[in-house]
């Protein structure tokens, strides 16, 4: 008899990582059959059964929150009844732990789930670890993507699976053989249109400090999709003095990290990435002031930035909110350019992270797990 099991993912990343699971759990299992909603790449690979809502859900940040609060609220309520009326064997929620672990709580609570299986652990070790008690009442198995997870939420009693992180595989199949260009800089403004809004602009004036600095030097974007390549450009239109020294790659963030000399990052999935295809860059992040001082208050990590809190050290300079200015960001960049024992230290450091996440086959792992847990 056929299983049915149901997704939930609200951004980027995680409908790359979901889609993977997805694929994974075919081969292993043709006769599975995935509902429930997610982006673009999960709805390729399940059909008309899944939802794509990343474009309206994949907000950051408390204020973007409050202000979508009546689709939030509907779309929970649709995403329940969902789940009451397919009864699937297993709910299987990835990341996004403002929507799906109150998600999980309601469904446990109001016993309409058979299994609950969360995928990509949320990040409450950074602000909140008494929750991780709560989440062992609500949650059948987490399967989690960092090694540290797994001791940390065994230990509250959460069954918990280290399967290692999904990233390895997709970017591996994404290595190239090519050189760096000496005067590339890669620029990453992040995967939402607010973060493109607050943090694009900034890049600009970052570009112009570096090329008073060296003005050989040429700079790639990587934008996640057309429609915030299309921001980006409308940005670059209000320079049209700069604009020949810009480049937009769309959905192509690999081959820009293989090819820049250093990049500037905004904080997000894309920092591991740079770290796996050893770029050398500098991380900054701007949110609205409300977004900022509510996140002083929570959050209890002393790095925004993963690999610097897998390291549990700034291996990479991180310039959030008020100290993201273009001087100062330009000043570490060209560091990073003319420095080689800064670049090599940082590339050294990248080696040591990317050897703890796993050599692959985290997809594969996570979705035997899934099928033993509704076997």
């Amino acid at each position: 008899m056929g299983k049915t099991l149901y997704f939930v993912a609200g951004e980027a990343s995680a409908d790359n990582h979901g889609a993977d699971l997805m694929k994974a759990v075919h081969a292993l299992n043709a006769d599975v059959t995935f509902i429930g909603r997610g982006g673009p790449h999960m709805r390729a690979v399940a059909g008309q059964g899944l939802e794509n809502w990343i474009a309206h859900a994949g907000v950051l940040g408390l204020w973007e929150v409050l202000k979508q609060y009546g689709y939030f609220r509907e779309k929970f309520r649709e995403t329940l009844r969902e789940v009451e009326k397919s009864r699937p064997d297993a709910v299987i929620l990835i990341d996004y732990p403002g929507f799906n672990l109150r998600l999980a709580r309601t469904l446990r609570r109001q016993h309409v789930a058979r299994k609950i299986v969360y995928y990509i652990s949320p990040q409450v070790w950074a602000w909140n670890r008494r929750r991780i008690t709560k989440m062992a009442r609500w949650i059948d198995l987490m399967l989690c993507i960092f090694p540290f997870e797994a001791e940390l939420y065994n230990k509250s009693g959460l069954r918990t699976v280290f399967v290692g992180h999904p990233m390895i595989d997709r970017l591996r199949a994404r290595n190239v053989d090519i050189r760096r260009d000496s005067n590339l800089i890669g620029l990453f403004p992040g995967s939402r249109a607010r973060e493109v809004r607050k943090i694009f602009p900034l890049l600009v004036a970052t570009a112009r400090e570096l090329r008073r600095a060296n003005p050989t030097l040429r700079f790639e974007i990587s934008a996640a999709s057309t429609d915030l390549a299309a921001r980006i450009q409308s940005v670059l239109d209000r320079h049209p003095q700069d604009r020949q020294f810009f480049a937009i790659k769309v959905a192509d963030a690999p081959s820009t990290m293989q090819r820049a000399h250093v990049g500037i990052i905004a904080s997000g999935s894309a920092t591991l990435e740079a770290a796996y295809f050893r770029l050398p860059f500098v991380l900054v992040y701007k949110v609205t002031w409300l977004t900022y001082l509510a996140a002083r208050l929570l959050v209890r990590v002393k790095f925004l930035g993963m690999p610097n809190v897998l390291a549990n050290k700034e291996i990479v300079p991180e310039f959030i909110q008020h100290e993201a200015r273009a001087g100062a960001i330009a000043r570490a960049v060209l560091r990073l350019i003319n420095n080689e024992v800064a670049r090599e230290r940082m590339i050294s450091e990248f080696n040591r992270i990317i050897a703890s996440l796993g050599e692959g086959g985290a997809s594969e792992r996570a979705a035997r797990a899934i099928l033993a847990e509704i076997r």
